[in-house]
């Protein structure tokens, strides 16, 4: 039996609820809260029929160490887990925006990305199944309601993901600090891939060759390279500036 996913803080809690109530088993709450809007949410819960345990904070800081929680856990059955087929019905109902990344391992910049890519409209973040962060509980309140939403798909080989999504008729843009042209030149207006790799590393050889542009955001200060959750948020909105403009 699969153990349960923690998720912790009033906006994921609250997405978990709104998108997804029957996955959630139960909450925990700090009892001495007098938050409404933790309020409003245990309303909520129990309204739907789910447990709600009171913990002093003490207790509650101790059973979930490192989790941000804001007052609030929640004990849900695990996701459903994305992959190429997924993937595959998302392009086929017309998804035109996608995020990949190429070996972002820590956590809080997945959750980062999720968020960015939600907020731009993206149908799904793209990662390999092996060189990625997974959508642990930092990840999930980094994400700040938006794993709920918009879908992580985790792909056997990227390299072949690209490929099958050039093939169905997107266009994949990599960013790529070494790259000449400048990212604000490129056309997002067509369905797009927009492939970040991970900081320090940038993309992965056989990566950057299925990239059918790179191209690089302009650095003007001294700085030599973005976070990648900032970089993929300067990226995704670029693409919505474009096709708003066009619009």
């Amino acid at each position: 039996m699969s153990r349960d996913e923690v998720v912790g803080g009033l906006h994921a809690v609250e997405s978990l609820l709104a998108h997804a109530p029957d996955r959630v088993r139960r909450l925990q709450i700090a009892a001495d809260s007098s938050d409404a809007r933790l309020a409003a949410l245990v309303g909520r819960a129990q309204a739907l029929g789910i447990s709600v345990e009171e913990l002093r904070r003490e207790r509650l800081e101790r059973n979930h160490a490192g989790l941000r929680h804001q007052g609030v856990v929640a004990f849900a059955r695990p996701r459903p887990r994305a992959g190429e087929a997924e993937l595959a019905d998302l392009v086929a109902a017309g998804g035109d925006l996608f995020l990949a990344l190429d070996g972002v391992t820590d956590p809080h910049n997945l959750g980062a990305c999720l968020r960015s890519a939600d907020a731009a409209g993206a149908r799904a973040v793209i990662v390999p199944r092996d060189r990625s962060a997974a959508l642990t509980p930092a990840a999930a309140k980094a994400a700040s309601g938006a794993a709920e939403t918009t879908p992580l798909v985790a792909v056997t080989n990227l390299a072949r993901t690209l490929r099958e999504l050039r093939d169905a008729g997107l266009w994949v843009v990599g960013l790529d600090g070494d790259a000449q042209e400048p990212f604000y030149r490129v056309d997002l207006t067509p369905p797009t891939v927009l492939m970040l790799g991970a900081e320090g590393e940038g993309l992965r050889r056989l990566t950057r060759e299925h990239c059918d542009h790179l191209a690089a955001i302009p650095m003007a200060g001294s700085v030599a390279s973005l976070n990648v959750s900032v970089a993929a948020g300067v990226a995704l909105f670029e693409a919505v500036r474009q096709r708003s403009a066009t619009a």
